[in-house]
């Protein structure tokens, strides 16, 4: 009989998509594992990389990328400048996903 039945649906509607907004865990953790393993395959092809291992955690906002490469010794440019490179790389990937 009275007219103060509002919607509030739109309110209610808000707040999800704000929460949406942000990238899940899942897909940080994804972006920070292939932007470290097309830096590693940038630089050696696939036949020469006899171990890689990619290990991305996304825990409380605090992300931590381990990357262990197994590369002949004399491979230019230096595997350990590669996994430090990588490493790198995933951090930069995972800003620009929460900056889009």
């Amino acid at each position: 009989m009275s007219d103060d039945g509002t919607d509030d649906s739109e309110a209610d509607d808000s707040a999800p998509a704000d929460a949406a907004a942000e990238p899940s865990d899942d897909e940080v953790v994804r972006t920070a594992a292939e932007a470290a393993e097309g830096i590693v395959f940038k630089h050696y092809d696939q036949s020469t990389v006899t171990d890689l291992d990619v290990t991305v955690t996304f825990e409380e906002g605090v992300l931590d990328v381990d990357v262990y490469l197994n590369a002949p010794e004399d491979a230019e440019p230096d595997r350990e400048a590669v996994a430090q490179e990588a490493v790198e790389t995933a951090g930069e990937a995972v800003d620009e996903l929460f900056e889009a």
